[in-house]
């Protein structure tokens, strides 16, 4: 097995940016399906963005057009690209891998924004 370590998450000002990153120790980086989940206090775990094996991406439709997901698999790494935060962005951010039909999550990292 494996494990998925989250970074580059802190503490920004609304309009800013950040980059999340994704690493895979071990064989469980999927290269067909890498995706960021994210969990607000109170709320449950949602999908921010997901990468599939072509290269398609696909956003909730909340962060359409200011987060960027990508991969790179060399590198088994994930990246989450987030421009012109806002305050309800703020939330603990996970990354996941679906491989061999099991999903794998990391420990998360903090993003705040404040306005």
């Amino acid at each position: 097995q494996g494990q998925l370590v989250e970074s580059g998450g802190g503490s920004v000002q609304a309009g800013g940016s950040l980059r999340l990153s994704c690493i895979a120790t071990g064989n469980i980086f999927s290269i067909y399906a890498m995706s960021w989940h994210r969990q607000a206090p109170g709320k449950e775990r949602e999908l921010v963005a997901g990468i599939v094996g072509g290269g398609q991406t696909r956003y909730t439709e909340s962060v359409e057009g200011r987060f960027t997901i990508s991969k790179d698999i060399a590198k088994k790494s994930l990246y989450l690209q987030m421009d012109n935060l806002k305050p309800e962005d703020t939330a603990v951010y996970y990354c996941g891998s679906n491989y061999r039909s099991r999903m794998y999550w990391g420990q998360g990292t903090q993003v705040t924004v404040s306005s």
